[in-house]
C-alpha cells in the first residue's frame, strides 16, 4: 500500500511540480550528493553504475527494474554493474561477475545466478561450484578457474574495491549517477520510483554537462 501511494502521490504530484520549475526529486532526501565527486569511464555518456552483489536478496529483486531499463534507457547513458567486495562471500561473487565477463557468458547466466541462489537455494561456496554453474552455459569449468585468477579480473576486483567506498556505498543495491549522486531503493521509494529517479539524475548530469562543456 506505502508504494502504491507513493507512485500515485508522483503521478498527481509530477504534472503540478513541472509547471511551478519544481523537482519531485529533493537532493539529501531522495539522493544525495557525492563529495568529492568520483571520475567516470563513459566517455561522452552519463554513467550508471549500480553497486550490486548475487548474494542480496535485495538486488535480486531489483534486477528485473534494471533490466528493464537497460532497453529503454537514453541515448547519452551508459550502465555499467559493479559489484560489491565487502567480505569473502561477495568478493566471491564478484570474482564470478567479471571472470563471466572476460569470458563473454550470455545474459540468462547473469540472471540464472540470481535465480539459483534466491529462488533454488542453490549453495555455492566455492570458485567450483560456481564453474560448475557456468558449465551449464557453455563455459568450460577449467577455462573458468583460470580465468578467474586471470590478471583482467584481479585488475576489475581491484577498482570496485577501490570505487565503491569512494562512492558512499554501504548497502546494495545502489545506484551511482555520473560519479555525482547516489541514492537507493529507501531513499527513492519503491523499485519503480527508483527508475524515475533514475531517469531525472541521468537527464540533470547530462544538462550539466553541456553547461560545462
Amino acid at each position: 500500500m506505502r508504494r502504491f501511494t507513493l507512485i500515485l502521490l508522483a503521478v498527481l504530484w509530477a504534472p503540478l511540480a513541472a509547471a511551478q520549475g519544481m523537482s519531485l526529486w529533493e537532493e539529501g532526501k531522495h539522493y544525495e550528493r557525492i563529495n568529492p565527486a568520483q571520475p567516470t569511464s563513459s566517455g561522452d555518456k552519463v554513467e550508471v553504475v549500480e553497486v550490486f552483489s548475487y548474494a542480496c536478496v535485495h538486488c535480486a529483486n531489483f534486477e528485473p527494474h534494471i533490466q528493464a531499463w537497460k532497453k529503454t534507457m537514453p541515448e547519452n547513458a551508459k550502465l555499467i554493474q559493479m559489484p560489491a567486495t565487502w567480505n569473502q562471500v561477495y568478493a566471491l561473487y564478484a570474482r564470478a561477475y567479471y571472470t563471466a565477463q572476460v569470458l563473454k557468458a550470455p545474459l540468462e547466466a547473469h540472471l540464472a545466478l540470481f535465480d539459483a541462489l534466491h529462488r533454488d537455494r542453490k549453495q555455492m561456496r566455492d570458485l567450483s561450484d560456481l564453474a560448475e554453474f557456468y558449465e551449464g552455459f557453455g563455459i568450460d569449468p577449467e577455462t573458468f578457474e583460470k580465468t578467474a585468477e586471470s590478471f583482467a579480473v584481479e585488475t576489475s576486483l581491484k577498482r570496485a574495491s577501490t570505487m565503491v567506498p569512494r562512492y558512499g556505498v554501504r548497502g546494495t543495491p545502489a545506484m551511482i549517477v555520473d560519479g555525482k549522486y547516489r541514492f537507493n531503493v529507501q531513499s527513492a521509494g519503491s523499485e519503480k520510483a527508483s527508475m524515475a529517479l533514475l531517469d531525472y539524475l541521468v537527464d540533470k548530469s547530462a544538462q550539466e554537462r553541456a553547461k560545462d562543456s
